[in-house]
């Protein structure tokens, strides 16, 4: 009497059978999205997040002059474009980044002109 062989008549994994399973396997508008989103949130949150932090751990003059170390964190999407596994979520995040950029810069000019343009004392 032998042992009835269980390789044939086993069940799936349960995360398999989950309909929502479809994006952990490197899905490209899951990457996309994601490496786009993170891009805006490095340009905006970061920056404010690290200067909150320097306020609460330095002086305002201190804290100032280590505002600048914020461009060390540049060194993440470079290293993300580097590696091939993570490049296409680094070149989405670059492109997030930049549009976000230029999105603050133009809207803030445009504010910046018509509040000059139209200054009435």
């Amino acid at each position: 009497m032998t042992a009835p062989d269980m390789t044939t008549t086993a069940a799936p994994p349960a995360a398999e059978k989950s309909p929502t399973n479809w994006w952990h396997r490197s899905h490209p508008t899951f990457a996309a999205l994601t490496g786009f989103f993170a891009g805006m949130l490095f340009v905006t949150a970061l920056p404010g997040g690290f200067a909150a932090v320097l306020r609460l751990l330095f002086p305002y003059g201190r804290a100032e002059a280590l505002f600048p170390l914020v461009l060390i964190a540049l060194v993440l999407p470079i290293v993300l474009l580097l590696k091939r596994k993570t490049r296409r979520f680094a070149i989405f995040m670059v492109i997030g980044m930049v549009l976000t950029a230029l999105v603050v810069l133009g809207v803030a000019s445009l504010v910046l002109y018509f509040m000059v343009q139209y200054d009435v004392r």
